[in-house]
């Protein structure tokens, strides 16, 4: 009896066959992600040899107007239902990213053109993030968010560990843009498996006024600023992932160029330290358990701002990508606890009728804030070299544990969540 309910545990089952659909949806498409993995700068150094303010740009110009245009329709979606607004986002992703293999394949390929594809996927990404965890909730009790989130994270570094060897070995074999059509493909899917989910989906209360103002657009702002408990962490998040994703250009420059990896080993080098996030991510509930959230959340999240400095050191040759998986494997063993926990604290204390207002909002900025950091790290990396940026990077991540929550906050929106799904 018991290990039926802990296989049933394992395969989901106890979350629902309309959580098990939005769950294969998310696999999908993340493991086009993964197959994807650094296909654009790739493409930009490879196909139209672009230097590495050039490749900074594509990150940070994509992300930062992206995040622009993505700041009206997180109060839009607020106010409508989510399974169609999720399925419209994988469809325009894939249709964007299309246009990259039909481009090349007609010799008319730009550097314009991956900026404004950088955009749009930016934007659709941001609006979806916002719309599925304001979808979630209406899929599953508030007892129930940990372990759906921890499943998501879990999953996210499994498709990180098969997905970058893969995506390698394709652009070694047929070139990177091969790899944007199955990254093309998979939100394809995606859409898809959303569509599958079925099932009614309550209609969201009316928003006050008839049209949306132009004070409707700070509402997720002044959400994470009221809270004691989300505007510290919402300030460590923003400046933890800014300044990791802004050094991870550099690194591709120094890895790629520099010291010569090839595309399969630059791969390697992330997928098999993921391993570290799977098993952080399946201890994630049961520290909870043990510890309480609060602590592991504080514990985590300072441990993984002490990997990423060691990355200043990386060399040539086997050492330097062993460097790499070791750091990688410390970051990402922390990630993995701290993800799930932090994702499931921040849909505790948001009132469901502001979840995707307060989501987009955290992701614009999020986007917003990684936007600015990699073309700032772009310019100290063309002026100092790609080694000592990201050497300054991970000085500066050193800092950013003081920013997390020192009090622990009983969530104030648990008891709305119990009865709304009873």
């Amino acid at each position: 009896m018991k290990s039926g309910h802990r296989l049933g545990q394992l395969l989901g089952q106890r979350l629902g066959w309309r959580f098990g659909w939005l769950w294969g949806a998310y696999g999908t498409s993340a493991l086009g992600t993964w197959l994807a993995f650094g296909a654009l700068p790739l493409i930009a150094i490879r196909v139209l040899h672009s230097g590495p303010a050039e490749v900074a740009a594509l990150s940070s110009v994509g992300a930062a107007v992206g995040a622009a245009v993505a700041v009206p329709l997180g109060p839009w979606v607020e106010f409508r239902r989510k399974r169609p607004v999720l399925i419209a986002m994988d469809l325009v992703r894939c249709v964007a990213l299309l246009t990259i293999p039909a481009a090349f394949a007609l010799g008319v390929l730009t550097f314009l053109q991956l900026l404004l594809v950088s955009v749009v996927v930016a934007a659709a990404d941001i609006t979806f993030r916002a719309a599925s965890g304001a979808y979630l909730k209406t899929l599953l009790p508030g007892g129930d968010l940990l372990v759906a989130n921890a499943r998501f994270e879990s999953t996210a570094w499994t498709t990180t560990i098969i997905g970058p060897p893969l995506g390698g070995a394709a652009i070694g074999l047929l070139g990177p843009v091969a790899t944007v059509v199955a990254d093309a493909v998979s939100y394809l899917l995606s859409a898809l498996g959303i569509r599958a989910t079925g099932g009614p989906e309550p209609r969201p209360e009316p928003r006050e006024a008839p049209r949306m103002r132009a004070r409707d657009l700070l509402d997720g702002w002044r959400h994470l600023l009221a809270d004691a408990a989300l505007r510290p962490l919402f300030f460590n998040t923003a400046l933890f992932n800014g300044l990791v994703m802004a050094a991870q250009p550099l690194l591709a420059v120094l890895m790629l160029d520099r010291f010569g990896f090839a595309p399969w080993q630059y791969g390697l080098a992330f997928a098999v330290p993921s391993v570290g996030g799977l098993l952080g991510s399946r201890l994630a509930r049961p520290l909870v358990t043990r510890f309480g959230q609060h602590r592991v959340l504080v514990g985590s999240g300072t441990l993984r701002a002490i990997w990423p400095v060691g990355l200043a050191f990386l060399g040539p040759g086997t050492g330097g990508l062993l460097l790499v998986m070791g750091v990688e494997l410390g970051l990402i063993f922390c990630c993995g606890v701290f993800n799930p926990v932090y994702t499931t604290y921040r849909l505790e204390r948001t009132a469901t009728d502001r979840v995707t207002r307060t989501l987009s909002a955290w992701a614009v900025t999020t986007k917003a804030t990684t936007a600015l950091l990699t073309a700032g790290w772009g310019v100290l990396g063309g002026l100092l070299g790609p080694r000592t940026a990201i050497g300054l990077a991970g000085v500066f991540l050193l800092a950013t544990p003081l920013l997390l929550p020192r009090r622990d906050h009983t969530p104030q929106h648990g008891p709305e969540l119990a009865r709304s799904h009873t």
